[in-house]
């Protein structure tokens, strides 16, 4: 079974965390999230990374006028790493210092036409040696949880 994220977004925080059986794997996670961007606006993501990781993300608008959006991509020091102006889609991929990488999808020169964008993010080298199975379980809460237990006890049988 390939490993499963959690994506939340607070405001404009996402936080990718592993659930079970990623340690047991090769250090690579991956998650997708599709979003409505409305016109005029802007909304950021962070992914926090380790030191010698590579973080990959594939986006594309889905539907909207003009099927453009601008897309930014920063280094945790700020610095940008990624600027595609007015595109529909593009893949980018960068190898990775501690920190949060943000990366931020922005609407602001439609003034009438929302967009709605999916992405992917490919995490690769984010296993910790010796890390704890079950350290991802303070992060679990609500239906994650429930589904989880639902796992187990199809497991069980």
């Amino acid at each position: 079974m390939a490993p499963r994220l959690l994506l939340v977004q607070l405001g404009c925080l996402a936080l990718l965390l592993p659930l079970p059986g990623a340690a047991e794997f090769s250090p690579s996670l991956d998650s997708d999230f599709t979003f409505t961007l409305r016109a005029g606006r802007k909304e950021c993501f962070y992914q926090p990374m380790r030191k010698e990781a590579s973080l990959e993300l594939e986006y594309q608008v889905l539907d909207g006028a003009g099927l453009d959006v601008d897309f930014h991509l920063l280094s945790p020091e700020g610095e940008t790493l990624v600027f595609d102006q007015r595109k529909s889609d593009g893949v980018h991929t960068v190898e990775t210092e501690d920190g949060d990488y943000m990366f931020c999808f922005d609407n602001t020169f439609s003034t009438i036409s929302e967009k709605v964008i999916f992405f992917e993010l490919i995490l690769d080298n984010m296993g910790e040696d010796g890390q704890d199975e079950e350290d991802w379980k303070k992060y679990v809460t609500g239906t994650d949880l429930l589904d989880m237990k639902l796992e187990d006890i199809l497991v069980s049988i």
